[in-house]
């Protein structure tokens, strides 16, 4: 995706849900000076590596907008990303009565902190972007990278002490890295922008813990 339009899509996105364009007074680049300064807004559109900022008519700027109509891709990684925290979510629950160490009570309050609002932003936009024919693999959760096992889920529930610790952080190292995997796949096939903040949002976060749950175990 042009990444100057995809900025150009996020500010006027922005701008048209503050109820908000910039105003400008002035010429412009490349367009009708007068026209715009007569109009009393316009948006300023990112130019491509090397070339300078226009000043356009929020008219044009709509036109130049991006189409980020969500594909199979991001459907998917939304789908099963949702099903992948909520597992995760379930694990960190665990840690408060069970862990010993304090860093893992830190880190699964941490994970729980951070998901909990990603599936209700990927549940919000499953809800604005509803799948246009049934889902046929929304069940299959064992085939997402990364998912713990019912036989790996039962044997967390059942330790305490140190051996939940070193289960909890072996099983959620394994979980994030599925999850980087399965964001690295939607911000290459992806086509959504809110879909691509999210998937990057995961790699960042989760990058970050998977050095920290290393660190600990």
């Amino acid at each position: 995706m042009d990444m100057a339009k995809v900025l150009l899509g996020r500010i006027v996105g922005a701008a048209l849900a503050a109820g908000l364009l910039l105003p400008l007074a002035g010429c412009t680049d490349g367009g009708d000076p007068d026209g715009e300064a007569r109009s009393g807004a316009a948006v300023i559109a990112p130019g491509k590596p090397g070339e300078k900022a226009r000043t356009i008519s929020p008219e044009q700027a709509a036109k130049e907008l991006p189409d980020d109509t969500p594909n199979a891709a991001d459907r998917a990684y939304v789908r099963r990303m949702t099903e992948h925290h909520r597992q995760a979510l379930a694990m960190s629950a665990l840690a408060p009565d069970r862990a010993a160490s304090d860093g893992v009570k830190r880190l699964a309050e941490r994970i729980a902190a951070a998901q909990r609002p990603e599936i209700g932003a990927m549940e919000r936009w499953a809800a604005r972007y509803p799948a246009p024919t049934p889902d046929v693999d929304g069940h299959d959760h064992a085939a997402m990278p990364g998912m713990a096992t019912e036989q790996q889920l039962e044997e967390l529930t059942g330790s305490s002490g140190a051996a939940f610790d070193r289960l909890f952080l072996a099983l959620m190292t394994v979980h994030h890295e599925g999850a980087l995997k399965m964001a690295g796949e939607a911000l290459a096939a992806g086509n959504n922008v809110a879909v691509e903040e999210m998937a990057t949002e995961v790699v960042a976060t989760q990058t970050t813990e998977i050095h920290r749950m290393r660190a600990m175990g």
